[in-house]
């Protein structure tokens, strides 16, 4: 069933900020590991586990709540989740012990999924022919909100304290639960929750595009994950403040740029050659990232470029499996999206650990493999979407 109107301009960027303020909880503790795991008696070899932590509750709730969307009543879906995040943060604000801490962190991965929710929202309101457009202006939000949410933290942390962090969360979440606009009705599945997550499941079987988009996803946000989980620890290192480390996340947030044109791009039918270049310059990115205890310019101009590509490529993955099934949104942006939860912990926690045994080398050997593995996947698909699209010959 087709959208009975299209998503103006006002209700994206709503969108927009919503899903910003949104993952912008799952990546606040970046900038501030050291110190959060300081106050907690963690050792800097541990504190990946923050980010690993809150990243697995994403990934749970990416499967499990997500593809009610589809099921239920979209905006009472978002609404909920938004008052049930908010408690979540408040559970972190209080946090009086390490248990407490990631008892909470993975609860605000859970549901920060909202985010995707709102993607799926966003899509569902947007005629065929601008849902790229909408998911661009929805990801640029997102983009912001995970880069700026370094930057906020770093400043808040500096001013107040990291946990004033999360209870200023807290309060946005209500803020935007709120606030959210009413919507049309849309037409639903009539699945049981049990058949609603087998046929996500089916998805990865039956849909080659989706498995491949989800393959790149893994592999794209665990080389993205990678820096920005464990960059605090080396520009620690050097002696910068929490907003000067948070200040690298205005930097990278050019990436926001990339968002809006993939769309337009992907609309278009140039989706595949989006893939292949940004995942080129994804790869290329790290032979500039791996001069960052050398140079912090190095830093920015790696970080802007790594930030574009993962843009670009998340961007194109979503307008393409989108018209897979357009009465499974929910469940293809929650499926896809459980590959991305899944490369960010691995990311997190490797990063951090490696750094602590073979230095920033070490990670950044690390992130160019996972950038790689973006590019064998992505080049493979065109190969596939090639042969497939060949005529067909007659046996000689």
């Amino acid at each position: 069933m087709q959208p009975t109107h299209s998503a103006g301009a006002r209700q994206r960027l709503f969108l927009a900020v919503a899903a910003g303020v949104s993952v912008a909880t799952i990546y606040f503790a970046q900038p501030l590991l050291v110190t959060m795991g300081t106050e907690l008696g963690l050792s800097p070899a541990t504190v990946g586990l923050f980010v690993t932590v809150t990243q697995i509750g994403y990934g749970f709730g990416l499967f499990f709540l997500v593809p009610l969307g589809d099921r239920l009543d979209r905006r009472r879906l978002i609404r909920w989740q938004l008052v049930l995040l908010a408690a979540a943060l408040l559970l972190v604000g209080i946090a009086r012990n390490a248990a407490m801490l990631l008892i909470g962190l993975a609860a605000v991965g859970t549901l920060a999924v909202v985010t995707q929710s709102l993607v799926a929202f966003g899509v569902s309101l947007s005629a065929p022919a601008e849902r790229g457009r909408t998911v661009g202006t929805i990801t640029t939000g997102v983009v912001l909100g995970i880069l700026l949410a370094r930057t906020a933290s770093g400043v808040l942390t500096d001013l107040a304290g990291w946990r004033t962090v999360y209870l200023v969360a807290c309060g946005l979440s209500l803020l935007i639960a709120a606030t959210l606009f009413r919507s049309p009705p849309e037409q639903k599945t009539d699945l049981s929750y049990g058949a609603l997550l087998r046929s996500t499941v089916g998805l990865w079987r039956d849909e080659p595009l989706f498995r491949n988009t989800a393959i790149r996803a893994f592999f794209l946000f665990a080389s993205f994950s990678t820096l920005w989980s464990s960059v605090a620890l080396p520009l620690t290192a050097k002696g910068l403040s929490h907003t000067e480390i948070g200040a690298f996340g205005l930097i990278g947030a050019a990436g926001a740029l990339a968002a809006g044109p993939a769309g337009r791009l992907a609309d278009r039918g140039h989706g595949q050659l989006v893939a292949v270049t940004a995942s080129m310059l994804l790869a290329t990115s790290w032979l500039v990232i791996a001069w960052t205890p050398r140079s912090l310019v190095a830093l920015a101009i790696g970080a802007v470029a790594l930030d574009l590509a993962v843009q670009a490529i998340h961007v194109t993955n979503q307008s393409r499996i989108y018209p897979l099934r357009p009465d499974a949104g929910s469940r293809l942006i929650g499926g896809y999206m459980v590959f991305y939860s899944l490369g960010s912990g691995l990311g997190a926690i490797a990063s951090t650990w490696l750094y602590a045994r073979a230095g920033w080398t070490g990670v950044s050997v690390l992130g160019a493999v996972f950038a790689l593995g973006a590019v064998v996947t992505t080049v493979r698909a065109g190969r596939a979407t090639s042969r497939a699209s060949r005529p067909s010959e007659s046996f000689r």
